[in-house]
């Protein structure tokens, strides 16, 4: 060994995290991988213990609505990955979104949210959260002055994904987090596409971390989960614009929540304000599947980025593709901002536009064998869909182009197959 390394404790490489963060053998009975704790409530030792859990004055589980031993696993193993302070595990990416949002606005509030996102959050913030008097406020990732120019005194948070679904957009994250610091908000970066492995949206300047754990972090397509994650770095006291962590509760007895747990004060208010009231709790078997998933994410993720990049390539000289949106090509306008954010590789989810337009779509996605024809991404199957007659068609035209979704647009999601099988299927569906 050397000298110089003698007595210094190693912090944990990304692969090592992956397998081993927020784990323990069981201590009951020595099981080595995380058991599924499926149940329901947690015995108390006494009345005092329980009235220390339900007043915040010490940890532990009382329901499986707000704790649960399985699910704790999975929330301190994606929050050692991203790098932040703590999370909270929830039974899908929409619903980590509602917590989220549901910890910082008030009815009337805004938050900015980049044009460039999952048809479904669009959808989201369109409509449904307007039924709590929370208001959206869209913004250009390709020009970073229109979420400048959006933020008003009733702006509470600013939203963006580091890679955007369906158009592999890269978002330059740094430059967003700046705005977000000038306006005294937090920055809240979707990171569902990207990982951990790919991307660390804290390094960049956000505050919070939300995923779709339904995606690549279990990368299986078997379970629906949703994560959020506090990066510990935002002051909720600030000016009183966050009361619901910076003003005393008087569910818990006149408690602070910044001023009690400091720097994961947010997740703390995710939970026990958040999921407490609203309720959509992870089920402790999706939190298994997923945690098994992430043993695999590094190995995964590298595989779907080399794969998706041969595929791209593939398709760019093909005479029958217009166009093709994917960073990790030479030449892609987004190629720069690939090289800074996610180096290791643009992700596996991209786009292309066929010369035949809408029916060319529609006619490609029923033509093709080893893809899968669903409304997924993720998943250690290639994935294709046509999103402008399926997850984006709720979207108006105008909608539907601004999401990178236009009636051309054909989105896959590389999945981890022999790569020469996934471009000879493209090949005969595109033949046909």
């Amino acid at each position: 060994m050397d000298q110089s390394t003698k007595g210094e404790i190693r912090t944990p490489g990304f692969n090592t995290l992956a397998i081993h963060a927020g784990a323990q053998p069981d201590p009951t009975t020595g099981a080595r991988v995380t058991p599924i704790y499926q149940t329901t409530s947690f015995v108390f030792d006494d009345v005092d213990h329980a009235a220390a859990l339900f007043g915040l004055q010490t940890f532990g589980n009382i329901y499986s609505r707000i704790t649960n031993p399985t699910c704790a696993v999975l929330e301190e193993r994606v929050a050692a990955l991203e790098g932040g302070t703590a999370a909270l595990s929830v039974a899908s990416g929409h619903a980590a979104q509602v917590v989220a949002f549901h910890t910082l606005l008030k009815p009337g509030d805004e938050f900015i949210a980049s044009k460039k996102l999952y048809g479904g959050s669009i959808n989201q913030f369109n409509h449904a959260f307007k039924n709590f008097g929370w208001n959206v406020v869209w913004a250009d990732p390709d020009d970073i002055k229109t979420f400048e120019s959006a933020v008003t005194p009733k702006t509470k948070a600013i939203f963006i994904e580091s890679i955007a679904n369906p158009g592999g957009v890269i978002t330059d994250i740094e430059a967003v987090g700046n705005v977000a610091r000038r306006a005294g908000v937090p920055l809240i970066v979707d990171n569902t596409l990207a990982t951990p492995y790919l991307c660390k949206p804290f390094e960049h300047g956000a505050d919070i971390v939300i995923h779709s754990a339904t995606k690549f972090l279990g990368g299986h397509g078997n379970s629906i989960g949703g994560v959020i994650v506090d990066g510990g770095t935002f002051n909720w006291s600030r000016e009183g614009r966050y009361p619901m962590l910076s003003e005393p509760r008087p569910e818990y007895s006149g408690i602070i929540l910044h001023e009690t747990f400091g720097n994961f004060a947010f997740a703390i208010a995710c939970r026990v304000l958040g999921l407490r009231d609203i309720g959509p709790a992870l089920s402790p078997f999706n939190a298994f599947l997923l945690l098994t998933g992430i043993e695999t994410l590094p190995l995964r993720m590298q595989r779907h980025c080399d794969n998706a990049l041969k595929v791209a390539e593939y398709l760019a000289s093909h005479k029958q593709v217009a166009w093709v949106s994917y960073p990790g090509l030479k030449g892609d306008r987004y190629n720069q901002l690939a090289k800074r954010y996610v180096p290791k590789g643009s992700g596996a989810v991209f786009t292309f536009g066929l010369k035949g337009g809408y029916e060319a779509g529609i006619k490609l996605v029923s033509d093709v064998k080893l893809f899968s024809h669903l409304a997924n991404i993720g998943d250690t199957r290639s994935l294709i869909i046509h999103p402008a007659s399926t997850t984006h068609r709720q979207l108006s035209d105008a909608q539907k182009t601004q999401a990178g979704a236009g009636p051309d647009v054909v989105r896959l999601s590389i999945g981890l197959e022999d790569y020469e099988d996934i471009i000879a299927d493209l090949e005969q569906g595109l033949v046909a």
